[in-house]
């Protein structure tokens, strides 16, 4: 079974970060609510009774990325509050589970989807894998700030800046200058010392890349050649080069730059002190969102689950379990992020429409300069 983000920071959780005191496609952070989602943002929630009523018996299955993690009890409450008994299917990272729903759609693998980012769901929604549904859960407000303009069919569930994490002692032991920026990167004394993952199979991996389009703008395959020319290291997935490659105490990798979060470092915290840090001049903003599945068996019960992914007790348990930031306003994230996973003043993004029309091209281009 692969190790996943979520499995691993959850263990390391209850050491490190107790021990601080106490850890992803035409999404635009900046976009107004649609109409539709802002309309039923503000009309009532159906009643658990309602649900339970309706849904009492029946089975649903959530097709999520690998890295999806729920606490027990938070799930057994939703089971026991619609009396719905909830199954999950994993096909992979987010990259993966967006191949797997286009091949699958006509025969979907289950009745509703979460992990589908910013960075793949326009080829999802043109595909048609979704139909539309716009909940009326708690956090439905807050989830319309990153509504997909002229679509109904995803839901924002939570979000996070996708950025480069260092090794903090490793820089300091080696009196090598931490960098500052993508366009350190490709200087000769960060030879060999960077770890990433690929953007046709990572969503990391394409939110990486789409922040060197943002940054370089024509001359991205240049940078690109360049750190090939600094043996830049690739993987498949993000938990490769995140817990096989990182070179923090936790895993003792070989590379002290690797592809992660801004909200990663608080889980390599050891005694207080920090082993990490997001490079956050880096970054690029993923949004996570949930879908009912077109063609599903059980939509209702799909949408149920959408509801469920805005609630208080879902979103609260986000933070501590899946280390990326809940869509709603309400909830608290941990004290130890206002010091340690800060999130990006400005992150690097791509008008959603340039996404759609170019993401293809960039992934070939990508991987005819640097793996080919």
């Amino acid at each position: 079974m692969r190790i996943t983000r979520a499995t691993t920071y959850g263990a390391i959780a209850l050491t490190t970060l107790t021990l601080a005191a106490c850890s992803a496609d035409d999404a635009d952070p900046e976009a107004s609510p649609t109409a539709s989602a802002a309309e039923t943002a503000a009309s009532p929630t159906a009643s658990a009774s309602d649900t339970a009523t309706d849904l009492a018996g029946q089975s649903v299955t959530v097709v999520t990325h690998d890295s999806f993690a729920v606490p027990d009890e938070v799930l057994a409450a939703f089971e026991e509050e619609t009396g719905l008994t909830v199954e999950f299917t994993a096909p992979g990272d987010a990259g993966a589970l967006v191949n797997q729903l286009v091949l699958t759609k006509d025969a979907p693998l289950g009745d509703v989807v979460y992990g589908v980012d910013n960075t793949f769901a326009s080829r999802a929604i043109d595909e048609g894998v979704f139909a539309d549904y716009a909940s009326s859960a708690p956090a439905a407000a807050d989830a319309a700030e990153y509504a997909i303009s002229g679509s109904d069919a995803l839901t924002a569930i939570d979000y996070s800046d996708v950025c480069l994490n260092y090794d903090i002692a490793w820089f300091e032991d080696n009196g090598v200058d931490t960098p500052t920026g993508l366009g350190d990167l490709s200087e000769p004394q960060y030879a060999g010392l960077l770890s990433v993952t690929n953007p046709a199979t990572s969503s990391p991996g394409l939110a990486l890349l789409l922040a060197t389009v943002d940054e370089f703008g024509d001359g991205w395959q240049d940078y690109w050649r360049a750190l090939r020319e600094n043996d830049v290291r690739v993987t498949p997935s993000w938990s490769d080069t995140y817990f096989v490659d990182f070179s923090v105490p936790n895993y003792g990798g070989d590379y002290p730059l690797v592809l992660s979060y801004a909200s990663s470092p608080p889980s390599e915290v050891t005694d207080g002190e920090p082993t990490s840090a997001a490079l956050l001049d880096t970054c690029f903003r993923q949004v996570e969102y949930a879908g009912v599945l077109e063609g599903a068996e059980n939509p209702a019960a799909g949408e149920a689950v959408i509801d469920w992914l805005l609630s208080d007790e879902f979103q609260a348990s986000v933070p501590d379990n899946m280390y990326v930031y809940p869509v709603s306003s309400s909830v608290d994230v941990p004290e130890a992020w206002a010091e340690y996973a800060p999130l990006a003043d400005s992150p690097h993004t791509i008008d959603p429409a340039e996404i759609s029309a170019h993401r293809d091209a960039y992934i070939s281009e990508w991987t005819s300069i640097v793996l080919d």
